[in-house]
């Protein structure tokens, strides 16, 4: 048996080396010239793709050195499977194998991500459809993906590669996902804090354990982005309040067996607490010393502040900037006395070269047309850098309200030390607009409004939008564009044209009505980057239908402007049933709040002036708002609103009932039915509202309870005050004129909400000043609506 197995294994050797022989003495082939070369087993890669990607052409001479070349080159293409090379004569032979070819790639499961996204990533890395398959690329998207779950904290998400072969040496691929549930935050734990509290430091961070609205705002939900933001919270925190040397020593995170909780710790050192005992400035700062000392917001004998050494020193760059030193250097350099726990800063700087822009970029504007930006920059090819220019260019972008994110980015040139490119980069966002509002009174019962406006039609910046009202007293349809560009100046242009059909509130027994219809053209010149003034000029008329023609459901203010007779309780006619006028009209607006969604701080003012020059109206009507919100916190935003009218003819006309204010409800005085206050028709207590008009509202936002910070669900309470008012009307007795002057009042809370389907704004109020009802003399009650809402939404 031994002697048969030794014979084998001879045998066994004997024909590896004869195998290992021939195949050297095939594969060393003596070098020729290369007659023709062929290639084999091609199915929809074209042969030039392998001509082109050879370093072996006809005529050459063939060498092994070249073979194993070719071979290496096919297979960098990522097309091929396999290669080989045999010689046949003097002809090369080219056999290769294709990969196969991905026919689609399909996502189940997928809840967490859009598969759309998804598939753009995949693509992104070569992994699409009609690309070669390769399975390494397959393993790294898996891998990618599971990774981005874990962002999430799905720690338990599983995913599966399947690779399907299908006809024609192509693939499906598909990756099915589990998800699991996402592991929760159970606690946070603060270690080594001595001044502040527990409490007081986990109140800064966005993440936390949980509460009972966890569900909407995923704030127990651990992200290690939003850690690290935390983070920076805490640090800025500290360094805002003398702590120069505080550091955070370590984060710690674990995580349970089953993959659900979280436990986070994070190690702090507190160190001491610094006061600052002087600022001196070295370096070149060119000659303007006394100008960058007013830069200086650090106050000595003050905690060290870290916020305000970073705005000295961005102040300072900023400066730089705005002579042409786009590269300046400006370091804030402390020295430490810890015996005395004092801090000395020197801000030293170089400001470097002085350079010109060369050429400005912008990108990200897929839909918005560059004219549209490139108009909106102060800071013009060709000249010098200036840091102000730069700063306001990217803010008249931004304030198009057209992106989501604006940013400029400054660029060396290469082997010019004198230029630079600008390369402004933009995200956009939806600028379609559908506005839904609803309001329930015992007038009115239901009633919706409805507006629909795109801020930037076909990318062209121009504004287009549609209003439509379908109140039971009030019926609109509205249309209006506007050209922010109709002058290369900046000079606006927008167009009006209305149609409105009112029922002045509130008579529930008549069913008289106004017309209202016509157009107007307005031109908006800016006078400095933040102020425009608007110069505009209508044409409308007024058409008064008595409706049933019974007076006393007919309001006598209305019968009295427009000339209408009575006989027996009858209307028999109206003299002046349509009025004509020709409205100037004289605005000023500035805005300047941080978000015209959430607004947190700056302040917002409109003026509005009114003159009724040319027809059958001779009047004037002025009108001012203005804003202003005040960060108490992260967390506490304080806001006023304020809002004054003023209305009267001129000349021997009557003042235009129809041009009155109105006050009461969503916008004015919370707590009152929309524009039911001021005075009424003794007879069918239609509101007429006044000649004057004085409003002011005072809210304070603060955190929606469970929410923690989330901006985008809020709780606001709210004080209203104010009132319409007119001169004493005929026959009115002295307790029905106090009754119309005395001021109307309110309190009440309301939940701020962006929600999926855009800003809602829900309020209950209660009034606190009001009328009651004395029918003795004559006086109505107040009509009350504590419910109301508001919601928009953008597509």
């Amino acid at each position: 048996m031994k002697k048969k197995f030794s014979r084998f294994r001879l045998r066994s050797v004997a024909v590896l080396v004869a195998g290992a022989v021939s195949s050297l003495a095939a594969w060393a082939v003596e070098p020729f010239t290369v007659r023709d070369i062929r290639v084999e087993g091609l199915q929809r890669v074209e042969p030039g793709t392998i001509f082109a990607s050879m370093p072996i052409r006809v005529g050459d001479t063939y060498t092994d050195e070249r073979g194993s070349a070719a071979i290496r080159a096919l297979f960098d293409l990522g097309l091929f499977k396999d290669v080989r090379i045999d010689v046949n004569g003097n002809v090369v032979v080219v056999i290769v194998e294709e990969r196969p070819t991905i026919a689609d790639v399909e996502f189940i499961g997928t809840k967490e991500f859009d598969k759309d996204v998804l598939k753009k990533a995949l693509r992104d890395v070569g992994l699409a459809d009609g690309r070669p398959y390769d399975k390494a690329l397959a393993d790294r998207a898996e891998q990618e993906l599971k990774r981005q779950y874990v962002s999430r904290s799905l720690y338990n998400a599983e995913v599966v590669t399947t690779v399907t072969p299908i006809e024609r040496n192509r693939v499906n691929l598909s990756f099915t996902v589990t998800e699991g549930e996402p592991a929760r935050i159970k606690d946070i734990r603060i270690v080594g804090n001595q001044a502040y509290s527990e409490s007081t430091l986990l109140g800064l961070f966005d993440q936390d354990s949980g509460g009972w609205l966890s569900w909407y705002t995923k704030s127990n939900q651990y992200s290690r982005a939003k850690l690290n933001a935390d983070l920076e919270t805490l640090r800025s925190y500290y360094l805002t309040r003398g702590y120069l040397e505080f550091r955070i020593d370590s984060t710690q995170v674990a995580i349970s067996p089953d993959r659900q909780d979280l436990s986070v710790t994070v190690n702090i050192n507190e160190g001491q607490k610094f006061v600052v005992s002087g600022v001196k400035l070295e370096g070149n700062f060119l000659g303007r010393e006394d100008e960058f000392k007013s830069l200086v917001t650090i106050q000595p004998g003050e905690p060290y502040n870290g916020e305000q050494v970073t705005e000295t020193t961005k102040a300072f760059t900023d400066y730089f900037g705005s002579f042409g030193y786009a590269f300046a250097r400006v370091q804030a350099r402390p020295e430490v006395d810890r015996v005395n726990n004092r801090v000395a800063l020197t801000l030293q700087a170089e400001p470097s070269r002085r350079v010109y822009v060369r050429r400005v970029s912008v990108s990200g504007n897929n839909r918005t047309r560059d004219e549209v930006i490139r108009r909106e920059f102060r800071q013009y090819e060709a000249s010098w850098y200036d840091g102000d220019r730069i700063k306001l260019s990217r803010q008249r972008v931004d304030r198009l309200g057209y992106f989501t994110e604006v940013n400029v980015d400054t660029l060396e040139v290469p082997g010019s030390p004198d230029q630079v490119d600008l390369a402004m980069t933009v995200t956009e966002k939806p600028t379609g607009t559908l506005q839904l509002g609803a309001g329930y009174s015992t007038a009115e019962k239901i009633s919706f409004n409805f507006g629909i406006s795109q801020e930037n039609v076909f990318g062209s910046g121009n504004y287009l939008g549609l209003q439509l009202n379908t109140s039971k007293y009030n019926r609109t349809i509205q249309l209006t564009s506007t050209n922010p560009y109709f002058t290369q100046e900046g000079i606006s242009r927008t167009f009006d044209i209305y149609y409105r059909t009112t029922r002045p509130y509130y008579a529930e027994d008549g069913d008289y009505r106004l017309v209202n219809e016509g157009g107007s053209i307005r031109f908006g010149v800016p006078f400095s980057e933040v102020d425009t003034v608007y110069f505009g000029v209508g044409l409308e008329r007024y058409q008064f239908d008595p409706g049933s023609t019974v007076a006393s459901t007919t309001p006598q203010a209305y019968r009295d402007y427009f000339g209408c007779t009575t006989a027996n309780g009858i209307i028999t006619g109206c003299t002046n049933d349509s009025v004509w006028g020709i409205p100037l009209t004289v605005a000023w607006a500035r805005d300047a709040r941080d978000s015209a969604l959430v607004p947190t701080s700056g302040r917002l003012q409109r003026a509005n002036l009114e003159i009724g020059t040319g027809g059958d109206m001779k009047y004037y009507k002025g009108s001012y708002q203005y804003q202003q919100f005040f960060p108490l916190s992260k967390a506490y935003t304080f806001a006023v609103n304020a809002e004054l009218g003023y209305g009267r003819a001129y000349g021997d006309q009557v003042y235009p009932i129809f041009k009155n204010f109105y006050a009461g409800g969503l916008g004015s005085i919370r707590g009152f039915e929309q524009n039911s206050l001021g005075p009424r028709d003794a007879v069918t207590q239609a509101s007429l509202g006044g000649t004057k008009k004085a409003i002011f509202n005072a809210e304070i936002n603060t955190p929606f309870p469970g929410a923690g910070n989330d901006r985008t669900l809020r709780l606001y309470g709210f004080f209203d005050i104010g009132n319409v008012f007119t001169d004493r009307l005929e026959g009115q007795t002295d307790a029905q004129w106090e009754a119309q002057r005395k001021l109307r009042s309110s309190v009440g809370i309301g939940i701020s909400w962006v929600s999926p389907l855009g800003p809602l704004r829900l309020a209950y109020a209660v009034p606190v000043q009001s009328q009651k009802a004395d029918p003795a003399n004559g006086i109505p009650e107040d009509r009350m609506q504590r419910v109301q809402f508001q919601i928009g939404t953008s597509f």
